[in-house]
């Protein structure tokens, strides 16, 4: 069954898709999260109370990847480059797990301030 998740921003929703990982699984079954939006260059995260370890940890993500940082138990949503990436790659702070894909255009999420309330939900 596909797993497919609502984000929600100020006037800003996707949806992304969740991979076939435990990781993913996890967040799944911990939705609903309402919180509020911390940035990073091109990059939304937000802790979230799991304490998980690496899965298949992955150090360059691409556009729109949805990862969890184990570190900071965070949720983590990239639309492009961080402080740590060299040119165009998209680089987190440190590896993530890599647990899903926000479906459509990404960039739209340059619209979202830090503070900002994101919530996620499953969308059934």
């Amino acid at each position: 069954m596909t797993k497919i998740i609502h984000i929600k921003s100020n006037n800003i929703e996707l949806e992304g898709i969740l991979n076939d990982t435990d990781t993913a699984q996890a967040i799944w079954d911990i939705l609903p999260v309402e919180t509020e939006v911390k940035m990073w260059g091109d990059e939304i995260y937000f802790r979230i109370p799991l304490d998980l370890p690496l899965e298949q940890g992955q150090e360059i993500v691409e556009l729109g990847d949805l990862g969890y940082w184990p570190i900071g138990s965070a949720f983590c949503i990239f639309f492009g480059p961080t402080p740590m990436s060299h040119g165009d790659e998209i680089r987190p702070a440190s590896a993530v797990t890599v647990f899903g894909k926000v479906v459509g255009d990404a960039a739209v999420l340059k619209g979202i301030s830090a503070d900002s309330m994101i919530s996620v939900t499953q969308k059934t």
